[in-house]
């Protein structure tokens, strides 16, 4: 029996009202999503740990996700595992002309351009012709933010260099200040959702993955926030017994530690 069979089956079992699991026999399409989306996070924060060990577990709880749907959808007659397998694979072929059809052979840039093009005239097929039309509202923000200024960018709609993002941004943040200042907490927000969007922006003019920076922002915020525990446990003492002076002379620490530290 495939592996995949195998994973078939197991789900199938999970599902039986007759002898199955209650829980995943009152699951539904809206009830998994949440799970679909933390085990996508889950298989990246392996990849940014390079933990490629537990990146095997973690596209194995991935794929589980989407065997899940499918079996939930083939109970509904909508359709079944295979046919997810076939429209991806028949995706592809229909996206990779260069490779697949008769088409001269691409650079990576040539690819893009053309991926682009391709999906374009998808869209119009569906009868969704708008330029931001399918970029998925389910997305994170920031994510979305530098996703939807992507693809207005290709049709001319961008500034013409980093130095224009930055003047935006320092205008952004003044109106924010304005916002705080005057106590207008419904304005402030508006102007903080403003403000990164423009942050979005700048991090697809660089070509960086915002999520991907703010993840490792994070790790590092983490990783020095412990030396300060740490450093404070030695004496018997937690942070809310420190002051904060003493607790930004750690986190000075913290970074003179780090950039000591031999690279792996």
């Amino acid at each position: 029996m495939r592996p995949i069979d195998r994973l078939l089956g197991v789900m199938a079992r999970l599902r039986d009202p007759d002898g199955g699991c209650p829980w995943d026999v009152e699951q539904t399409f809206a009830t998994i999503a949440p799970y679909t989306i933390e085990e996508a996070y889950e298989v990246a924060d392996a990849i940014e740990r390079n933990d490629l060990n537990e990146l095997k577990g973690e596209l194995g709880d991935l794929l589980f996700q989407v065997v899940f749907h499918a079996r939930m959808a083939e109970e509904q007659g909508l359709f079944a595992f295979d046919d997810v397998v076939t429209a991806i694979s028949d995706k592809l072929e229909r996206r990779h002309p260069h490779v697949f059809g008769d088409e001269g052979q691409r650079s990576s840039k040539e690819q893009t351009i053309a991926w682009e093009a391709i999906k374009a005239a998808e869209r119009k097929d569906r009868k969704k012709p708008g330029v931001l039309d399918d970029v998925p509202v389910g997305l994170p923000a920031l994510t979305r933010a530098a996703k939807l200024t992507k693809r207005a960018g290709r049709v001319g709609f961008d500034w013409p260099s980093t130095d224009e993002v930055f003047d935006k941004l320092a205008e952004e943040v003044e109106e924010l200040r304005v916002e705080i200042a005057a106590g207008d907490k419904a304005k402030a927000r508006e102007e903080l959702g403003d403000l990164l969007f423009v942050v979005a922006n700048l991090a697809r003019k660089l070509d960086v993955e915002p999520e991907d920076a703010l993840r490792a922002t994070n790790a590092k915020f983490v990783r020095r926030f412990g030396f300060i525990e740490a450093e404070l446990a030695k004496d018997g003492r937690t942070p809310d017994q420190s002051t904060l002076e003493e607790m930004d002379r750690l986190w000075d620490a913290a970074k003179v530690a780090e950039k000591a530290a031999p690279a792996n």
